[in-house]
């Protein structure tokens, strides 16, 4: 079963996008030096259809995307939770941050518009730095991914 331990809306996850980032527990990746340790547990609150509904009722107003942070854990769960926004509510865009290297074969690619994989190595960085491994991808309108992980290089203004 998805838990979640919290939610915000970010600005910078997801490149064009006001994004509801669900934080889910239980993550099953443990990478060394992740900033979210707590996210390593399972505790929260169950992450349903009926929890996706009050989140859109409290935020739709002011989002365009949702964001599942984990979910490794039950990434078919994930699934069918993204499944159901874009039937439900396909105003919205939804994307998927896995800390695995590849999509479960559970997972049914095409159900998500956006999809970050790769776990975080500190060496390498997070996805705002050209050395990460992490990658974000978003689907165009032939179904394919493309790679938009240099969005988050920005220059910095001189």
């Amino acid at each position: 079963m998805l838990k979640y331990v919290n939610s915000d809306i970010v600005f910078q996850e997801i490149p064009d996008e006001v994004t509801l980032a669900i934080n889910i527990s239980n993550c099953p990746c443990h990478c060394p030096g992740c900033h979210s340790h707590y996210l390593w547990e399972d505790i929260g609150l169950p992450l349903n259809t009926d929890a996706v509904d009050d989140f859109i009722a409290k935020f739709g107003n002011d989002i365009t995307c949702i964001s599942f942070m984990g979910g490794d854990n039950d990434p078919k769960g994930v699934n069918q939770l993204a499944q159901y926004v874009h039937e439900e509510h396909p105003q919205f865009k939804v994307a998927w941050y896995s800390g695995k290297t590849v999509i479960s074969p559970l997972v049914n690619k095409n159900d998500f518009d956006y999809i970050k994989i790769g776990p975080f190595i500190k060496h390498l960085g997070p996805l705002k730095k050209p050395t990460t491994n992490q990658r974000l991808y978003r689907q165009n309108d032939q179904g394919e991914f493309d790679d938009i992980t240099f969005r988050f290089w920005h220059q910095p203004s001189k």
